[in-house]
Parts: C-alpha cells; structure tokens; sequence
C-alpha cells in the first residue's frame, strides 16, 4: 500500500481484529511537514496506530507541503523494488 499525504480516518473504529490477515501487507507511509491540506499530525498518529495493529509500517516525511518531491519518488522506487524482491524470494522458496 502507498499512503501519501493521508491519513486512517476511520482510526477509532478500527480494531485489530478487524485487520486480520491485512496486517502482512506493507504499507509506505508519506508525508510533507508543510501539509496545509491535511495537516502531517493525523499522517504520523495514524502511522504509529497502524503500527499498534501489528501492521508493517515504512513512515518517510519531507520538507513539503501537499505535494510530491524527487526524494519521496526515489524512497518510493526503492521500497517498491524491496517489496518486489521479497515476493520474488517467496516464490522461489515456496515453488
């Protein structure tokens, strides 16, 4: 999962038993520390909440507002290539 610039708005209702098998699934977290459009306090506390839950979370945070940067591209390139490994691995070991 990519998150950039967001954040879990269901927080409260959201339980650990309701993430099951979810919890496997790595999430990359992003966030700018200008964000003027939601503001980077809600990004970072979900973060830290998803990580409660049992779940795998990357958290990066730039020097940006609402937007994108060439730094997060390339954080985003590397984690994607990361996860892409870890798949291939699996296969080769499962198969």
């Amino acid at each position: 999962i990519l998150a950039l610039s967001t954040y879990l708005p269901l927080a409260d209702t959201t339980r650990a038993a309701d993430i099951g098998h979810s919890r496997d699934t790595p999430i990359f977290m992003a966030h700018g520390l200008q964000d003027p459009v939601v503001p980077y306090t809600l990004g970072r506390q979900s973060a830290a909440y998803l990580q409660q839950l049992g779940c795998t979370v990357s958290w990066h945070e730039y020097a940006m507002p609402h937007s994108v940067c060439m730094e997060e591209i390339r954080d985003i390139k590397r984690w994607l290539a990361q996860q892409m490994a870890a798949v291939e691995h699996s296969e080769k070991s499962s198969g």
